[in-house]
């Protein structure tokens, strides 16, 4: 099961946002994503936050669609965001084959874009495929604190793709199919050697032994790849 949320940043295009939600994807909005969902034509089943960026009549209009509305106090530790996810880890407890894909996470504040890439490492959504999507462009936690990981990218020849240390120093980096492979190495906080690499053709993996990595992956051409 796939759920799409819509965040209060920059938001998708119709067409970017019809694409994620294809085959009975679940849509949450975390607060002001839902004024964008309205924009769109499109109808939340749940909308979270302490809606300081909805007014009482896009309230009203969200309700009377149907839309249940999860109202939390302005004065809270977590973002809406954050609330929006862990809403969403909760109802995908049980699925095999949990995906979360966030719209909208990037765009406006530097210190809300830098949380909403955090967000990824939460103990929360382990047991879920969680990416966030802005137009060309994918970012992608490998988590491997408790375990090896791997991740398996798809695009196409050309695409950008970039591994970067995330909260520490990763070690045992292995990939495949990228132009500049890495073999049983190590990505240190500071340098950016691991910025701009380049897949080689449709697929390729990352595995990695210690620590985290937040993968970015730039399509350079149309792709339909959901996954």
């Amino acid at each position: 099961m796939r759920i799409v949320i819509i965040a209060n940043g920059d938001p998708p295009g119709q067409d970017e946002a019809a694409r994620w939600l294809e085959a009975g994807a679940m849509l949450i909005c975390a607060d002001g994503g839902a004024r964008t969902a309205l924009a769109l034509g499109l109808t939340p089943a749940h909308v979270i936050g302490d809606f300081d960026s909805l007014d009482e009549d896009a309230l009203a209009e969200l309700a009377r669609r149907g839309a249940q509305l999860h109202r939390h106090p302005t004065r809270k530790d977590e973002t809406d965001l954050e609330l929006a996810l862990l809403f969403a880890a909760r109802t995908l407890r049980d699925e095999e084959r949990p995906e979360i894909v966030i719209l909208g996470a990037c765009g406006g504040r530097l210190d809300h874009e830098w949380a909403n890439m955090l967000l990824l490492a939460m103990p929360a959504l382990k047991h879920a495929h969680v990416s966030l999507a802005h137009g060309c462009e994918r970012v992608f936690l490998i988590d491997a604190r408790d375990q090896p990981a791997t991740l398996t990218l798809r695009g196409s020849a050309g695409d950008t793709v970039s591994l970067l240390p995330f909260g520490g120093d990763a070690h045992g980096i292995c990939t495949t199919g990228l132009e500049y492979p890495l073999r049983d190495e190590s990505l240190f906080i500071g340098p950016a050697r691991g910025v701009s690499n380049v897949l080689l053709g449709e697929e390729a993996t990352v595995s990695l032994r210690q620590g985290m990595l937040l993968c970015v992956i730039i399509h350079h051409a149309p792709t339909t790849d959901n996954r």
